[in-house]
């Protein structure tokens, strides 16, 4: 799976970015058919919510899944939008295969 990071608004540094790209190696053992990955991360201004976004958008035949986090730092929020993708997938994979 080809995995493109953007981040908006700031410069990801390696570490970030090996982060990512990590994490991403670990979620394609649960999608096999992954045509396309994209993580983008961004700076907002609510700092009292998280103004760390990551939203991650994964691409597999007949749909697009995406999962969006809030939070403190770019770590938590990547953590977050990855489980929320596991569970999308998990529904997918259970309509495809009824």
């Amino acid at each position: 799976m080809n995995v493109k990071i953007q981040s908006v608004k700031f410069d990801a540094d390696k570490k970030l970015v090996d982060f990512v790209n990590g994490k991403m190696a670990k979620l394609e053992r649960f999608v096999e058919s992954a045509t396309s990955a994209e993580v983008i991360l961004k700076l907002d201004k609510d700092t009292e919510r998280g103004n760390k976004v990551a939203t991650i958008k994964i691409g597999v035949p007949g749909a697009d899944l995406v999962a969006d986090s809030r939070s403190k730092s770019f770590e938590e929020s990547v953590d977050e939008a990855i489980d929320a993708l596991k569970k999308q997938i998990e529904k997918h994979k259970e309509r495809f295969n009824k």
